[in-house]
């Protein structure tokens, strides 16, 4: 080839790249941007195109605004603008040079109107302009929306975005979108099979139903055996993935049951004591969390993300005071009958609701996450772990581990232990068991202060948060044996894990009424629970 064919050639190359690549130095013109207004279906989508085929600065807003309604026609003069509500008035907006032009009233102009197939148009065309971003995240929503819209336009333009990537997520991104047109717009039976190969190692309900589409829609036993098999691999990663989820949400579930239950445990075990109000405690504590993130905001806003660490001490504080005064004004006069203390702590917990209802409103309040809370962890296949859960899951580990060594390396543990296991043979030692009665109730009222502090940052802070984790919470006790801390901790998590993995199949409703059940019928076999306390009183 001689120098000059040569030369032809690489001009003809640099020609054809610089068509794909949008254009930043031109605008889509007025005559394009008013046949977006047109009424017919096929000349919108035509316009559409045309905008994005021009590129410029202003065909991303231009698209973007008839994406989100902005894109209107003045009456008077049948112009299109970018219009831009203000108060009553709406500012316009030259779709060309995209500067403000002027203001009216509503009734001057007319929105362009739009449907969920126009959006999909459009949302593809953005993606093909913003290929080409310096942004990664423009990159990636792109490609997002390209293996969305698949048009066969896209290719050359994925093809030439793809070669220039760098960042390894952008790229795998491109790559799904690349492979999911070629699947779905290619007639090249190798491509198709190369595509198939590509989706095959991801996964994801997207790509799953792409290629679950591809089986019906081929008459190539290769290409559809290929599929087939391709949506089988998908479909076992996704059950695993499941699977995983569940174990993390049930993980999780318990965690939140065993911070609303150990406190419990503590009085029911050691006291005998059935504590109704035992769930507008943990109310309590998400309420103090409330005061104090509120405080932080008026006056430390730059340390709001330090608020849960001085809130979990302020709740602890809060919690177990309470919970003192309840026993030495209410619970001290009732030992000896459960069924009275309940009635009392029945009415003692419809009071505390409606003292919260007085004092801050019947409504939800709202506490913030910190920014280290905030997010998700993304694992392999696409597992999302949200990091307040994880967090809660921690601090409940840290919570039990601290109550455990309370229990087992101090003297209030042991008389703790000792008044549970024989009320009368520890007073006879010397110990002060109605002291031991005061500080066990404070103390598993102060846990459920800050089990509220842990809930707070998962569910709607209101007068009734209480109300939706007592009667788990005695589940929990029950299950795992009265009075037994690894009872507890084990009771929370199998109720935590069947819930979640039941409710798949069952719903939400059903799945906490078969765990009832079960629960019912295992204690017909087993009244003391998975792990019964051992002693005299226990036992006789």
């Amino acid at each position: 080839m001689s120098l000059l064919n040569r030369f032809a050639v690489l001009l003809f190359c640099l020609v054809a790249v610089g068509a794909l690549v949008p254009s930043n130095g031109s605008a889509a013109d007025l005559d394009t941007i008013i046949a977006l207004g047109s009424d017919g279906f096929a000349e919108k989508v035509a316009a559409i195109e045309a905008v994005a085929s021009q590129g410029g600065e202003n065909a991303i807003p231009v698209l973007e605004a008839f994406l989100e309604g902005n894109l209107y026609v003045v009456k008077a003069d049948l112009k299109t603008v970018i219009a831009r509500e203000e108060g009553t008035a709406f500012i316009l907006i030259d779709p060309v040079t995209l500067d403000e032009i002027g203001q009216v009233d509503s009734d001057a102009i007319r929105k362009i109107r739009t449907n969920n197939r126009l959006r999909g148009i459009i949302r593809g065309a953005i993606g093909g302009l913003q290929l080409f971003s310096s942004d990664r995240g423009e990159r990636i929503v792109a490609a997002e929306a390209v293996f969305k819209s698949r048009k066969i336009e896209m290719i050359p333009r994925l093809e030439l975005a793809l070669a220039r990537e760098e960042d390894e997520r952008a790229r795998t991104q491109l790559e799904l979108a690349l492979a999911a047109t070629q699947l779905t717009v290619s007639g090249n039976k190798a491509l198709q099979l190369a595509a198939i190969e590509t989706l095959s190692g991801h996964t994801s309900q997207d790509i799953r139903s792409l290629l679950a589409a591809k089986i019906s829609n081929t008459s190539d036993n290769e290409v559809r055996d290929s599929a087939q098999l391709a949506v089988e691999e998908i479909e076992a990663r996704l059950a695993f993935r499941g699977n995983i989820a569940n174990i993390f949400r049930g993980v999780s579930l318990g965690s939140v049951l065993l911070l609303a239950a150990v406190g419990l445990a503590i009085t029911f075990g050691v006291m005998g004591v059935i504590n109704m109000a035992h769930g507008e405690l943990i109310m309590i504590g998400a309420y103090t969390t409330f005061v104090v993130q509120d405080l932080f905001r008026s006056y430390l806003p730059d340390w709001f993300g330090y608020s849960l660490f001085v809130a979990v001490p302020a709740a602890f504080m809060v919690g177990g005071l309470i919970g003192i005064l309840i026993e030495r004004f209410m619970i001290r006069f009732l030992y000896g009958r459960p069924l009275e203390t309940l009635l009392a702590t029945w009415g003692l917990s419809l009071i505390l609701q409606q003292a919260v209802r007085t004092i801050f409103g019947p409504t939800n309040r709202e506490v913030g996450n910190p920014s280290w809370m905030s997010g998700s962890l993304e694992v392999a296949g696409g597992l999302a772990l949200t990091y307040n859960r994880i967090y809660i899951i921690l601090f409940s580990i840290l919570v039990v581990g601290l109550l455990a060594l309370l229990m087992r390396k101090t003297s209030f543990g042991l008389q703790m232990r000792a008044v549970t296991q024989n009320r009368r043979m520890a007073g006879s030692m010397g110990i002060r068991s109605g002291r031991v009665d005061a500080l066990t109730f404070g103390l598993g009222s102060a846990i459920a202060g800050i089990a509220g502090v842990a809930l707070s940052q998962i569910d709607n802070v209101s007068p009734n948060l209480g109300q939706a984790y007592i009667i788990d919470s005695f589940l929990v006790v029950v299950l795992g044996g009265v009075g037994n801390l690894w009872g507890t901790v084990v009771g929370a998590l199998t109720l935590g894990m069947t819930n979640k993995f039941l409710e798949p199949y069952a719903g939400a409703v059903l799945a906490k009424i078969f765990v009832l059940v079960a629960i019912i019928l295992f204690i017909q076999k087993r009244p003391r629970g998975m792990f019964a306390l051992k002693g005299r009183a226990v036992e006789g």
